[in-house]
């Protein structure tokens, strides 16, 4: 597949998505041999494709609602980090590579790998033949869940490849954290090509999804403003067992909150509480608030943008069989 957007593919891509809102989330999501079968003349092997990725992330979302967040989030990282390059789902292999999910910033932190690898299997399953890369069903998983929150579909080009390395320290360099003010912030998106506008738009991501007690934890990471309504006791699992939302008000719905919530100074993370520390940013915010619809839009621009970051120069691209390793036996060459 190119991985220039074309007209019948942007069309599939939102076909599949009116194809499971109409699924009722407390029911079993449909099979989608039984759409196929429906809709035979019409449904391509990108369409399936669409699909299989489509009811892996409802049927996790209507397990626990909080796993959409964690999708955006797991996409987020992986692109910011060298590209969409599906490198944050390599496994480590003691004593010979290390990769980006063991790097402080997503060891025990960030989450939706099994998602991702369900959705991979339910592809071979339901797409024979179809060759798809990780780091596309990444860009997939994460449309869905804005989607499936309450954002807007947006359409998802595909025809990106799985990178057969990642890179540690790129996540401890490239990923914004919370602790990051508001001139590093802006100095590690221009580096992606992304103006402060996109960066606040995609902050907005934070309007669903929860801080680990961890975060918490380390006055470094929180706006002091807030530091007075958290009760910190860490340690903390993968259950939501001390977790505190990012937007207070609606914390599993994509909406405008959280912007609301940095006006009033209630934005939780220091880095989120510093966009209203400057007219370039503050301004942004106060308009997202103002018209949730433009800032959907935006959003999604922002999304669509970022998922187009490429691989580095000269990386060995394949599409893995398996996400969290690479294909064949030897990775004397990562």
């Amino acid at each position: 597949m190119a991985f220039g957007a074309t007209h019948l593919s942007l069309a599939l891509s939102l076909m599949a998505l009116i194809v499971l809102a109409k699924a009722d989330f407390n029911e079993k999501v449909e099979p989608i041999n039984n759409i196929m079968e429906q809709n035979s003349e019409m449904l391509t092997q990108e369409f399936c494709i669409l699909g299989a990725v489509g009811s892996v992330v409802a049927e996790a979302i209507r397990r626990e609602r909080r796993m959409g967040a964690s999708l955006i989030r797991l996409f987020f990282h992986d692109c910011f980090v060298d590209g969409c390059d599906a490198g944050i789902l390599l496994n480590d292999i003691p004593g010979r590579f290390q990769g980006e999910k063991s790097s402080p910033p997503n060891d025990n932190s960030v989450r939706g790998y099994e998602v991702i690898d369900q959705a991979k299997q339910r592809i071979k399953t339901t797409c024979p033949g179809a060759a798809v890369s990780c780091a596309d069903i990444l860009a997939l998983a994460a449309r869905d869940s804005v989607a499936m929150l309450g954002g807007i579909p947006y359409p998802v080009r595909l025809g990106r490849r799985d990178a057969r390395t990642a890179n540690f320290t790129g996540a401890l360099t490239q990923l914004p954290a919370p602790f990051d003010d508001l001139n590093v912030q802006l100095t590690k998106f221009r580096a992606k090509g992304m103006s402060a506008r996109e960066m606040v738009a995609l902050a907005g991501a934070h309007t669903v999804g929860f801080a680990r007690c961890v975060t918490m934890c380390d006055d470094r990471n929180i706006n002091p403003a807030r530091k007075s309504t958290l009760n910190c006791g860490c340690p903390v699992s993968n259950n939501n067992t001390n977790l505190v939302p990012l937007d207070l008000t609606t914390p599993q719905f994509f909406d405008k909150f959280y912007f609301e919530d940095l006006i009033k100074n209630r934005g939780l993370l220091f880095s989120d509480q510093v966009l209203m520390g400057s007219s370039a940013t503050a301004d942004v915010v106060r308009t997202y608030n103002s018209n949730p619809v433009l800032f959907l839009r935006e959003f999604n621009a922002a999304m669509t943008k970022m998922g187009d970051l490429p691989p580095s120069r000269g990386a060995q691209l394949e599409i893995r069989d398996v996400c969290s390793r690479v294909n064949g036996n030897s990775i004397a060459d990562m």
